[in-house]
């Protein structure tokens, strides 16, 4: 694999965006680190010495130009994507380099793929939207677990998380979502998104052990709902939050979590459990691992060295499962997640579903 890669990280001062700075560094590449903060990017460039820092605003489109000179890619950190997702994707067309972000913001996703599916195309640009923790995961279990089938009746993904400890950043972009659909939920139903009133169900899913059946709050929907139907024919996609970590996301916000690379590292464990249904038949995955932000950033950092080597199945706009070997890249992730089985069917009577009255 070729190596040296030079890599804008917009958002490089954010929780995430650190980390995948460090995941650049640590992979032999250089992070070029892009913020609008010209004090947070400075303090930041004593972890990468010798690594540029350039800031940019996204209303300033010639700021961003310049952010991306000389790059060979660039990676989106920095939320609300419904505020950066468009400009930071105009700029890496205008310089002609790939562009990954780690999205979870749904309709931001949304709108990355239909806004720029023709413009991307065109300029034989690769866009990855969604390549994180939410929406690229998920999407790539679904699609490993899915096989030669090429679609499915029902895609399920249930999070079982140990807690969650959100970042303002995340609690920023949820209200920006929340917003955009008037308070509404969304879900990916009769093969499109549609918005619902009301509280979401409650439901058990059994998770493999050791975590084994846990509550869940149903249609906790995530970005999976924008990344899976963009490649499986698929009428339904749900997914599914513990409720232990979906109650740390609605509480006041008490602390940033710190992540993998310093003290105070977050006990916050994942398993992410994805069922695919077809006719009588079903297979499933899951992935474990800890630390839902520090694994975005193999997840992103990996997705761009396959574009940037050759490595893809798709030009222009696309999901991680649409863009790349699923199955492979999901090995790829050794060691910071750990998969189970990519191709299995269920045991008979196994159901990992019960939905409360």
């Amino acid at each position: 694999m070729a190596s040296g890669f030079a890599v804008a990280v917009v958002g490089a001062s954010g929780h995430t965006g650190r980390f995948v700075a460090a995941e650049l560094r640590r992979r032999g590449h250089a992070p070029v680190l892009v913020g609008r903060d010209a004090g947070r990017l400075r303090d930041l460039r004593a972890s990468h010495p010798g690594s540029p820092a350039r800031t940019a605003s996204m209303d300033d489109p010639a700021s961003l130009d310049r952010a991306l000179e000389g790059v060979d890619a660039v990676v989106n950190c920095a939320g609300p994507f419904a505020v950066t997702a468009a400009p930071v994707v105009g700029a890496a067309l205008r310089a002609g380099v790939p562009y990954v972000d780690v999205a979870a913001e749904i309709e931001a996703n949304r709108d990355t793929f239909a806004h720029f599916e023709q413009d991307a195309r065109e300029a034989g640009v690769a866009v990855v939207p969604a390549m994180a923790f939410f929406g690229g995961l998920g999407d790539l279990l679904a699609t490993a677990a899915a096989g030669d089938w090429g679609g499915a009746d029902e895609v399920h993904v249930a999070y079982g998380l140990s807690g969650w400890a959100p970042t303002e950043g995340t609690r920023a972009a949820g209200r920006v979502s929340r917003q955009r659909r008037d308070g509404r939920r969304v879900v990916f139903a009769n093969g499109r998104l549609e918005y619902r009133d009301g509280a979401p169900p409650a439901a058990e899913w059994a998770f493999p052990e050791p975590l084994g059946t846990r509550a869940v709050v149903g249609e906790f929907t995530m970005a999976e709902v924008t990344t899976i139907p963009r490649h499986l024919d698929v009428r339904e996609v749900r997914t599914y939050m513990t409720v232990e970590a979906a109650t740390g996301l609605a509480a006041p916000a008490a602390r940033t979590p710190v992540g993998e690379d310093g003290p105070g590292r977050p006990a916050e464990t994942f398993l992410v459990d994805v069922l695919v249904r077809s006719g009588g038949a079903e297979r499933r995955a899951f992935a474990t691992g800890r630390d839902i932000y520090a694994v975005s950033a193999p997840l992103a950092v990996e997705a761009v060295e396959r574009i940037l080597t050759g490595r893809t199945g798709a030009a222009g706009v696309a999901s991680a499962g649409e863009m790349f070997d699923a199955a492979d890249f999901l090995r790829a992730l050794s060691p910071h997640v750990a998969t189970g089985p990519l191709r299995g069917e269920r045991k008979p009577g196994a159901e990992p579903l019960a939905m409360a009255p």
